[in-house]
């Protein structure tokens, strides 16, 4: 017995919206599963160069049996797809979130996407790389009374995320570990306000209202250090016509977000910086699908 997952990536944070916001975008992991007799959850050999995959893998398993307290059955991981790791586009989040999926289909347990997120959002420590693959579009989500509550809406193909990858990885603890403790409380109110005034654009969908939103204080002053081109990566995408970019979750991948001209947009980013690859994406706006 075997089952596929595809789950899309996602981008998270999207300026001031940090652990909050995220947007499903068409690059996608596919998990495969198959049940086996012997124990455990393990990944099959893969091309793929994360240290930490085969862990991550079977702690997902290990959390699936202990939440949904069914009886446990091994099974044999493969994974393919498109995800850039290390890049800030939630490849961890996409394989999590397979592998609950794909056990869910096989045990016959049938929780639904809403207890597949608290699930992933335990294992992920924060729900704005889960959200997105999960159930696809925008999504706000947060942990409220200690379930994850989550909002999403679906984004026209019109709007472009001109994405640049860089040709280095940066890791998101060591991103995080950057961040103050405290902030001002001018900064505060700057990211309430940025991070609202970014959702209402998203779910009107008033794209054109999202010019200017975001000049983050949060997190992206200070992963500048990881990413020295960042503001001139972005400055060069929104005099091209983009209407704003952001660091995508912890880096180091960058998105301009733009309705027009999205080739223009990503050929004046990389002439800021050179040793990276650009890929205009679109919303997946249905989350993983099984098969």
């Amino acid at each position: 017995m075997q089952c596929h997952v595809k789950v899309p990536a996602s981008t998270s944070n999207l300026g001031s919206g940090f652990d909050t916001l995220g947007l499903a975008v068409k690059l996608y992991t596919t998990v495969q599963l198959e049940r086996r007799k012997t124990d455990g959850i393990q990944l099959s050999e893969t091309g793929v160069a994360h240290p930490g995959l085969a862990k991550l893998i079977s702690e997902a398993g290990e959390h699936f049996f202990r939440s949904t307290r069914e009886k446990s059955f091994g099974a044999r991981v493969l994974l393919s797809g498109n995800v850039p790791i290390a890049r800030g586009l939630g490849y961890s989040a996409s394989v999590r979130v397979g592998v609950l999926a794909g056990l869910n289909e096989l045990a016959e347990t049938a929780w639904t996407r809403d207890q597949l997120l608290n699930l992933a959002t335990q294992l992920e420590g924060h729900p704005d790389n889960s959200s997105p693959s999960i159930f696809g579009g925008f999504t706000v989500s947060g942990i409220v009374n200690g379930n994850v509550r989550c909002l999403h809406f679906p984004v026209t193909e019109q709007l472009k995320l001109v994405t640049l990858v860089p040709n280095f990885p940066i890791s998101t603890e060591k991103a995080r570990k950057l961040m103050p403790a405290s902030y001002s409380k001018a900064d505060a109110a700057h990211s309430l306000n940025r991070a609202a005034l970014i959702t209402a654009a998203f779910s009107s969908g008033n794209f054109a209202a999202l010019k200017g939103l975001f000049d983050d204080r949060i997190h992206q002053p200070y992963r500048q250090p990881l990413i020295p081109n960042l503001q001139s990566v972005i400055a060069a995408g929104e005099a091209a016509g983009a209407l704003g970019g952001f660091l995508s979750g912890s880096g180091s991948a960058i998105i301009c977000l733009t309705l027009e001209s999205p080739e223009k947009v990503g050929k004046a980013m990389q002439r800021v910086l050179h040793d990276s690859e650009v890929t205009v994406l679109t919303v997946d706006n249905y989350g993983y699908s099984l098969s």
